[in-house]
């Protein structure tokens, strides 16, 4: 196992300091004034935010992951911070989440982030408004980029799900959520997870330790994605994190044009294949799926919504 490296890189001139309430409210970390609680997590929340020393409404452009305080004592759940912050560090991808500042040797342990306009693609399934197939496709061809980016640095996301996919007006998709990244070759069991968002999308290898996953991990996550947006429906739906886990072992997934008969042969195809259980029968790369999904993406592209 790699060892994981400690990281902190705050903005330059800005003195470290606990997060504590200014007079009129709103809290300080590391100089970035947190204006509104956005997000709850288990583990962490995040704030929109400003640097300390702007108070124009347009320098609320910045999102602040903080790790909440019963968490900062738990060196496991540091080290996912460390791990997110480790990646954005080496990987660079318009579709990917960029971290501008982090810091997690000392508390409080937090990331920044760009603050992103959109929707989740969760959000987005779950209002049931249908996604046209071109846009479909423009949608996965961008999260394989950056999947394709993360394994031309040689990391792998590790938690490729609709709920990681933010989605703007303009359908530029941006993967986010760096926790579970890892360089690729290291164990990539998640049987400790409890998340069952990430177990409806986890491939066969990670919910086993007998093999080591690769980008190839992350190619399958996204093949469910790809199966729920054109069918809103999940390909496994087990009640329980064991039923999940034995059906994405085992279990056959439904044809596709059992629910969408029109679909395309080569797209029916390839969904086929990023959900084989062997990786060895999936894509090799994530470049392969960005060129196949590019020409199914060009053929309808006449189709193509927006709005």
């Amino acid at each position: 196992m790699t060892t994981r490296q400690e990281i902190s890189f705050v903005p330059a001139g800005r003195r470290r300091r606990a997060i504590h309430p200014k007079a009129d409210g709103p809290r300080l970390v590391e100089g970035w004034e947190l204006l509104g609680c956005v997000a709850e997590g288990v583990y962490s929340s995040v704030y929109r935010a400003r640097p300390a020393d702007r108070c124009s409404p347009s320098s609320a452009a910045y999102a602040v992951k903080v790790l909440r305080e019963p968490w900062c004592d738990r060196p496991e759940i540091v080290a996912v911070l460390r791990s997110e912050a480790r990646a954005a560090r080496q990987v660079s991808h318009p579709h990917l989440i960029s971290v501008l500042a982090a810091g997690t040797v000392h508390k409080p342990y937090f990331l920044v982030s760009p603050w992103l306009t959109g929707q989740t693609l969760s959000q987005i399934l779950a209002s049931h408004r249908s996604i046209d197939l071109p846009n479909v496709l423009w949608i996965a061809r961008q999260v394989a980029e950056a999947l394709q980016a993360m394994e031309a640095a040689g990391w792998r996301h590790g938690d490729v799900k609709p709920a990681n996919l933010i989605v703007s007006p303009e359908v530029h998709v941006t993967l986010i959520d760096l926790g579970f990244a890892q360089p690729l070759g290291e164990d990539g069991a998640v049987v400790d997870r409890p998340m069952m968002g990430t177990y409806q999308y986890a491939a066969p290898e990670l919910v086993t330790s007998r093999l080591a996953a690769d980008i190839r991990s992350d190619l399958y996550s996204l093949g469910v994605v790809l199966f729920q947006m054109l069918t809103a429906r999940l390909p496994f739906q087990g009640r329980t994190l064991a039923e999940l886990a034995e059906q994405h072992r085992t279990w056959r997934p439904p044809e596709l044009r059992q629910f969408a008969p029109s679909l395309p042969a080569g797209l029916t195809r390839l969904v086929r294949e990023m959900l084989s259980k062997n990786p060895c029968r999936r894509p090799r790369h994530a470049r392969e799926v960005v060129e196949r999904l590019t020409e199914l993406e060009i053929a309808t592209f006449g189709e193509r919504s927006i709005g």
